[in-house]
């Protein structure tokens, strides 16, 4: 089984994002609306339902009108494929350039790959201006931008909000967060600045070391597990800070596609 984790530039009208998540049906695992960022992130299961909610996506959303805190270049942002219990990566590599040749055929919208070959980051830093997207237009959609289709391994997004809305502050304990197995920006949402992560190796630095670094230098008012986690990343954490660390038992992968299997039942 592989896992699809969509991020969509749209985070404020959410009546839209709920309806494209409803086109994935049963495949729907959970949805996540970020207002400041202006971004959604749909997990969902399968290839049909990544095709099913970026065609949607494509159609009714519009980058040219987009303002929000967290970088993008498409409409369909990022499309990784997640290998779970029973797929490989190489079916995610598979799964990531079947979806980046349909989107550039279909919807004609330029898609730049990473996995194996290179990171996010890169793609993001490089595109358009040395790096041509590796399937569809050489220019970006007029509406929809590019899209970067990854392969990956697990990984969670990890926000964390500081009681002190200093974003110089925030922008240096980013800085020193950030190795091999951390990524992460600090942004001013609203009134307040937050560290936002991504947790590349989270079976080596998960949610309390993150957690517990920033809490050892600034005030924490809270944080956000975004999308998903893999139930033994919970399990290695002492139950008493799962409420803290926003680990609740019905976010894991396991709970959901449990979820899934009774509701298919």
């Amino acid at each position: 089984m592989l896992e699809c984790v969509l991020n969509l530039s749209e985070g404020r009208r959410i009546d839209v994002v709920e309806e494209l998540a409803g086109l994935a049906g049963d495949d729907l695992l959970d949805v996540h609306h970020d207002p400041d960022h202006h971004r959604s992130v749909l997990t969902v299961v399968g290839t049909t339902a990544p095709r099913l909610i970026a065609e949607a996506a494509v159609d009714r959303f519009d980058l040219s009108t987009h303002r929000g805190a967290h970088p993008r270049f498409g409409v369909v942002d990022v499309v990784p494929f997640v290998p779970l219990e029973g797929s490989t990566m190489d079916d995610a590599v598979a799964a990531r350039d079947d979806f980046a040749r349909w989107m550039a055929d279909h919807l004609q919208v330029p898609c730049f790959v990473y996995g194996p070959e290179r990171s996010l980051p890169e793609v993001r830093r490089r595109a358009f201006v040395d790096l041509r997207p590796d399937h569809g237009p050489v220019i970006p959609h007029p509406r929809a931008g590019a899209t970067a289709v990854g392969a990956r391994e697990v990984m969670l997004a990890y926000n964390v909000w500081l009681e002190d809305a200093d974003l110089p502050l925030a922008a240096r304990l980013a800085r020193d967060l950030r190795d091999p197995a951390v990524r992460a920006l600090a942004f001013a949402v609203g009134n307040t600045v937050q560290v936002s992560m991504n947790l590349i190796a989270p079976d080596q630095v998960g949610p309390a070391e993150v957690y517990d670094r920033l809490a050892a230098q600034v005030r924490i008012r809270r944080a956000e597990l975004v999308g998903l986690a893999p139930e033994r990343i919970r399990a290695a954490i002492d139950p008493a800070r799962w409420d803290e660390l926003d680990l609740a038992g019905d976010k894991t992968i396991e709970a959901r596609l449990e979820a899934r299997r009774l509701g298919r039942a």
